[in-house]
């Protein structure tokens, strides 16, 4: 089951995380069809959020055909995103997890190196790269 995180500090709504974080998660295989979300009381319970927040999120994830509401029993993941190379993504994400952990051990704590990784992804996507 997918453990949501909130960042107060990153300016983005926080319904808007919550439906990022699935998102995310359907990319990476985390999350698939006939798999359960938390329960709103689950989730407001662990991140001390409205739980309109929580709704709100899993709402817009039912309009976009995700996930799909069975009262009484939860929210349950129904669809999934463009397919991506599992491999591919495995790499990469051993890849990213050497590089932050070299980046702690130079000093760096997440913001810096948030800061570096979105700086990197602009770069790229302007010029094309990406």
């Amino acid at each position: 089951m997918i453990e949501f995180q909130l960042d107060a500090a990153s300016g983005v709504a926080p319904y808007l995380q919550l439906v990022q974080q699935v998102h995310q998660a359907l990319r990476l295989g985390m999350l698939e069809p006939g798999e359960q979300l938390p329960t709103a009381q689950q989730v407001v319970a662990k991140l001390a959020i409205n739980p309109n927040t929580v709704f709100k999120a899993y709402r817009d994830l039912e309009r976009e055909g995700l996930v799909r509401a069975r009262p009484g029993q939860g929210t349950f993941v129904v669809g999934t995103l463009p397919p991506r190379d599992p491999a591919a993504q495995a790499r990469f994400l051993n890849s990213m997890t050497s590089w932050i952990r070299d980046a702690r051990a130079a000093g760096l704590d997440a913001d810096d190196i948030e800061a570096i990784y979105r700086t990197a992804v602009r770069a790229c996507f302007a010029e094309g790269v990406a």
